[in-house]
Parts: C-alpha cells; sequence; structure tokens
C-alpha cells in the first residue's frame, strides 16, 4: 500500500510539472487532457505488465520487468554500507576490478552477459539508473514504472512533434500511429531498455529535425541528450537513424533532390561498415552482427523459447548479409504471425503485425498523387524502417523478443502510412478521427 501511495504521489507531482513545461502545451492535434489520458494508459500498461508477470508467469528470476529493479538492490545497498563503491560502479570509475566483480557484480544477474563482446553493455545503464531511482523509491516497483513511464511519455510526445510538420492536417492520426501501438504502449511503461530508448529517439530527432521554439540552444541540448540517450540504450537504432538524418540535413543546407545526398549518405554508411574492422580492431560491425545473432540462437535453445524460429546463420562477408535481406525482412515483418497460436501474448503480437502490414497498404490503395508527397520525409522514414527491419532480422530469432526490438519501428511505419494518403479519398469517418481537432 506504501509503495501504491507513493507512485500516486509522484504521479501528480510529475503532471504538475507537465503543466509548466513547454514540451508539453500546444502540442498539434492532443490536447492537455489527452496528455494526462495517454499518459494514464501508460500507467494502466505499466500496471498490465506487473500483473502478468507476478500472477501468469511469476516466476521472477525469467520475468524482463525485474531484472533490472532487482539487480540495482545489489547496486543500491552499497549507497549505505559503502559510499564510494557506489559512486565507483554509478560513474564506472576505478570498477574494473576483481573486488568489484566478486562483491557486486556477480551477486547481479544481468551485469555479467553470457555472451561478451567489444560493445558496451546497455544493462549496465538500466541497473545504474534503477539504483538511482531506488533513492526515490523505497525499493517500491510501482515508483519504477511511473517514472519509466514519464520517461517514454516525454520521448513520445518529443517524437510527436518532431513528425508533426510532415502530417499536417493529420495530427490526431499521427498522435494514434506513436502512441497507441499496443507494444509502444506496453513495453516502455515498465523499468526496461525501450523507456529510455524512446526519450532519447524522441529527443534526437526533435533537436535534429524540427528544433522546438525559439532557441538553437534548447535544440542543441534536446539533440544531445538523444544522441547521449542512444549511445548508451540500443546504439544500433542510432546508428540505422544516421544515413537518413545526415541526407535530410545536407538537403536543407545545400538544397537540390534529396536522393542523391540519400544515396551519399547510405553509400557512404555501407564502406564505412566494411571498413569498420580495418579503422577499429575489435568493431568488425559485420562480425559484431554475426556473433549477436549466434548468441542469441544460443541463449534462446539453451532456455528452450518457445518463439524461436529457425534462421540461417550470416555468412562471411558483405554478401552473406545480403543473402539473408529476405529472410530478415520476413523475420521483422511476417514471422509474429508463427506465435499467434502461442497463447495471448502471442495474438496480440500477430494482431498488431497485421496492422503494421494493413496501414502502409490501405494507404497505397487511397494515396494522393506522388508529386504531393514529401520526398525527402518518404526517404528519410524508408530508411530508417529500412534499415532497423534488417538488423532486428538478422540476429533476432525470438518472436517475443523481436516484437519488443520493433517498438521504435512501429510510429515510423504509421508515419509512412500518413504521408502516402489522401485524406479526401478515405471515408468521413476515417477522415475526421485522423484530422487534427
Amino acid at each position: 500500500m506504501s509503495g501504491l501511495l507513493l507512485a500516486t504521489a509522484y504521479t501528480a507531482l510529475l503532471l504538475f510539472a507537465a503543466r509548466r513545461m513547454a514540451l508539453f502545451r500546444g502540442v498539434p492535434g492532443i490536447s492537455g487532457h489527452g496528455l494526462a489520458a495517454l499518459f494514464g494508459m501508460k500507467l494502466l500498461a505499466g500496471a498490465a505488465l506487473w500483473a502478468v508477470y507476478t500472477q501468469v508467469y511469476p516466476d521472477r528470476s525469467t520475468a524482463d520487468i525485474f531484472k533490472y529493479f532487482d539487480d540495482s538492490a545489489v547496486m543500491y545497498a552499497a549507497l549505505w554500507e559503502r559510499p564510494m563503491d557506489f559512486v565507483r560502479m554509478l560513474t564506472g570509475v576505478g570498477n574494473d576490478s576483481p573486488y568489484f566483480t566478486e562483491r557486486y557484480y556477480l551477486v547481479m544477474n544481468n551485469w555479467v552477459r553470457q555472451y561478451e563482446n567489444n560493445v558496451y553493455n546497455d544493462s549496465h545503464t538500466m541497473i545504474r539508473l534503477n539504483a538511482v531511482l531506488r533513492i526515490l523509491s523505497a525499493g517500491h516497483y510501482a515508483v519504477h514504472t511511473v517514472f519509466a513511464c514519464a520517461f517514454s511519455m516525454v520521448g513520445l510526445v518529443a517524437l510527436h512533434r518532431a513528425l508533426a510538420p510532415w502530417a499536417q492536417g493529420l495530427e490526431r492520426g499521427l498522435a494514434g500511429v506513436v502512441f497507441l501501438w499496443p507494444s509502444v504502449l506496453f513495453w516502455p511503461s515498465a523499468p526496461l531498455k525501450e523507456s529510455l530508448l524512446m526519450l532519447g529517439l524522441g529527443l534526437f530527432l526533435l533537436g535534429v529535425l524540427h528544433p522546438f521554439g525559439r532557441s538553437r540552444g534548447v535544440a542543441l541540448l534536446a539533440a544531445l541528450a538523444g544522441l547521449a540517450v542512444m549511445l548508451v540504450v540500443k546504439f544500433y537504432v542510432l546508428f540505422c537513424l544516421v544515413p537518413g538524418v545526415l541526407a535530410l540535413l545536407l538537403q536543407r543546407w545545400r538544397g537540390g533532390g534529396t536522393v542523391r545526398y540519400a544515396l551519399a549518405t547510405h553509400l557512404g554508411a555501407v564502406l564505412l561498415v566494411m571498413v569498420s574492422g580495418t579503422l577499429f580492431p575489435g568493431y568488425d560491425v559485420l562480425e559484431l552482427f554475426r556473433v549477436k545473432q549466434k548468441d542469441f540462437i544460443g541463449m534462446a535453445t539453451g532456455v528452450g523459447s518457445g518463439s524461436l524460429v529457425e534462421m540461417p546463420l550470416l555468412g562471411e562477408g558483405v554478401w552473406g548479409f545480403v543473402r539473408n535481406a529476405p529472410h530478415a525482412l520476413y523475420m521483422t515483418f511476417l514471422s509474429p504471425f508463427e506465435a499467434a497460436d502461442r497463447g495471448a501474448v502471442g495474438l496480440a503480437g500477430a494482431l498488431e503485425n497485421a496492422v503494421v502490414l494493413l496501414l502502409p497498404l490501405l494507404a497505397l490503395w487511397w494515396r494522393r498523387p506522388w508529386q504531393r508527397v514529401d520526398p525527402a520525409a518518404l526517404l528519410f522514414v524508408c530508411s530508417f524502417v529500412l534499415l532497423l527491419a534488417l538488423v532486428i532480422g538478422w540476429t533476432v530469432p525470438v518472436v517475443g523478443a523481436l516484437v519488443r526490438y520493433r517498438v521504435p519501428l512501429l510510429p515510423f511505419v504509421g508515419l509512412l502510412a500518413l504521408l502516402l494518403v489522401d485524406a479526401r479519398r478515405l471515408p468521413t469517418f476515417v477522415a475526421r478521427l485522423l484530422r487534427a481537432p
């Protein structure tokens, strides 16, 4: 009961603070009451996840939502017993020693990866964040849920603002495709990486693409904050953004057609990936993907994952990735149908996947003339969706995990539909739902 009361108090405090933040004022297509309702939906989604992982799947050791929360208790305890140990673990300065490994990290379940590599372990970020939140939460999980919902809500509002200039007249529809995907409602509403990922994604794009407000300093600060967050949480999403973002910025800076800039940035990205092992020994991107795929398959096989899908191993060189690209796209966009008969969660994922496929197809059916489609926005969205879909499909063989990994992709699938559709050709009631109030 005390945890619920504390969570309620923090919720009220965050809502009070949000009313005074410029980010939440005048959001295109969403009223203040609408934003409060969306935040309430996220809180309910977080509570539902807690219920699922305590009542339906009660094995806490395998519950994703408790992984970082439980491990953070080990770090947090050091704050009162050995404060300097806590500071070193929190900052990562002076903590790489057998003492810390034996006293703290081996006691945790997720600090040391089963399959280690040279890439930064973003689980460390989540454990550190939850350790800091414990100072405010007194160890109550509900408070961590409230803050996770707040982080992702800030990110989603920022993302909505960043994309709104590309959906003028359809702002309410944009709100739907940004906020209301089931996966976007649920997974970023728990103390998981997705909550910080959406925060970083939204702030980065708001600062870089469509600066909010009159101050360039604010835009720069938002972009840098988003960049920092994405670098320490699922950094591959940032790398999938970079070619499209650079093409947009070059087009705005130099003018002219967008296609040539997109070709240049994507070709440059491919060449950089190919020589990454030479330029940065130990960080060969293609090899890291191959290792990631093998590790994921080994881990899923070891625990007997019920949604494991057989996938071909990535071969050597670039051609191995090109050859497996069709299967990668199949994994990202079609494999959730294979899990439709594996309980309520599998069915929900399959239904959401049907919408992922139907939205762009229906938009093409009711499409606007091609000369009215913004080519820069279309190229950017297609670039990000395809690159992220390939990365996920190449490396993730488990449908349950894949549905979570797709969370940052979903709003852009919705935006793709809005870029293509002609609202004047839609049924009247649908057009009214999509337009701004």
